[in-house]
């Protein structure tokens, strides 16, 4: 059963890894069907900082203390970054502007649990 607990966790995973995973494999199945020419340039980028984020998410559900808010901090500069590079793909008409708001939406959403996460570390970590 997949219950969702009072800290945020379904199982021992945090919702937001969870959800990012999918963040994950929606923007690398857009990436395959970029053009050659934008898909080894653009779409590289938006890849590895796809995947670097879910790495980062990772390694700070195995965190705690400082080492975690440092990890959620670093994932939520990505996180914005992420926002620039998916714009850029839009506006260079990479992907459709449905595609833009559908990716927008993904991003909004958790970049909230996000914050939501940083907001309950800091709470922790504070004497």
């Amino acid at each position: 059963m997949n219950s969702e607990k009072p800290n945020g966790l379904k199982g021992d995973v945090p919702i937001l890894l969870s959800k990012w995973y999918d963040v994950c494999k929606w923007i690398l199945a857009k990436v395959d069907s970029f053009p050659k020419n934008q898909r080894f340039i653009f779409g590289t980028r938006l890849a590895d900082r796809s995947l670097g984020i879910l790495e980062t998410l990772v390694e700070a559900a195995y965190s705690s203390g400082d080492k975690k808010l440092e990890l959620l901090r670093t994932a939520n500069r990505d996180l914005a970054v992420l926002r620039w590079l998916i714009r850029m793909a839009k506006d260079r008409q990479i992907i459709t502007l449905k595609q833009y708001q559908y990716a927008c939406g993904l991003l909004v959403e958790c970049g909230r649990m996000l914050g939501g996460w940083i907001k309950d570390s800091e709470k922790r970590n504070r004497p």
